[in-house]
């Protein structure tokens, strides 16, 4: 026997521990990541995921948004069919097509965007949503090509185009294929153009990387949600490449509209009657 083997150990049985019975009380409340304060998640959800304490802005998600946005029963999605593939064989901690497969199962998603049309007190627009939960809002081919029907759609129909962004980025995962996307949605914009109809641009939390740095800053009119991280580099990421301080509040929707990098910062409680206010006036 070599010098280096081990004999394999036998491990001590355990008895399963006893299932405990999920409480009644779980998932009744939800803790404020901002003041700490403990909500009703009712009330929260009431309050359009608003804490009614500090008005911080938590996620949404994205059928919840459409729905409230959106005049009630208008929404038709499309391209719910589209679902991603795996065309580099892509294997990190996990297969993508794994991790694919299980985010699907999850979520009741098939990506990371959902794309329709539907209508804002009677105007009719194209419109679109990134799902966050989904791989982080990440860009890939179908992302990309969701994004790209939202304005193609708007230009054959004549209607307004709107973008709800909240990603994180490229998907890395798909590699060039994601990268690419970023050219092929500024291409469609600049098409949708020759029709004379607005695209407004929602910049949610967060809006990073090659979402950001396409076809999200690309809006005719861009709108902000409050406090909301926008930028292609995280801060963490320039403080270490310039090895400086950054200023305080940097990439955040206040620190933009303070530099002229977007045009308003509209609280979700506003959102739907600004938008609204808006397509009656360019739409």
């Amino acid at each position: 026997m070599a010098w280096f083997s081990k004999k394999p150990r036998i491990a001590a049985r355990q008895e399963p521990a006893e299932e405990q019975a999920p409480s009644r009380m779980q998932g009744l409340w939800a803790k404020c990541e901002n003041c700490d304060e403990i909500i009703y998640r009712q009330e929260l959800e009431k309050n359009i995921m608003v804490c009614p304490h500090c008005e911080h802005h938590h996620p949404w998600q994205a059928r919840a948004r459409l729905a409230g946005l959106l005049d009630p029963d208008s929404f038709e999605e499309f391209d719910k069919e589209l679902e991603p593939q795996d065309p580099l064989g892509f294997s990190d901690s996990k297969k993508y097509k794994d991790r694919l497969k299980s985010t699907r199962k999850n979520l009741d998603e098939n990506d990371a965007f959902i794309s329709g049309v539907g209508r804002i007190d009677g105007t009719p627009v194209s419109v679109g949503c990134f799902v966050f939960e989904f791989m982080g809002g990440s860009m890939g081919s179908v992302v990309g090509e969701k994004v790209t029907r939202v304005f193609e759609r708007a230009y054959e129909l004549k209607y307004p185009a709107i973008v709800f962004s909240a990603s994180g980025g490229a998907r890395m995962q798909e590699g060039i294929f994601s990268l690419m996307q970023m050219a092929k949605t500024s291409a469609a914009i600049a098409r949708f153009r020759n029709g004379n109809k607005p695209y407004v641009s929602v910049l949610l939390h967060p809006t990073t990387g090659g979402v950001a740095a396409s076809f999200a800053w690309l809006g005719d009119i861009i709108l902000a949600e409050p406090k909301a991280l926008i930028g292609f580099a995280g801060p963490r990421v320039i403080e270490q490449t310039i090895r400086q301080k950054l200023p305080e509040g940097f990439q955040r929707s206040e620190f933009l509209l303070e530099h002229g990098m977007i045009d308003a910062i509209v609280p979700r409680k506003e959102m739907r009657s600004r938008l609204s206010q808006l397509l009656r006036m360019v739409g």
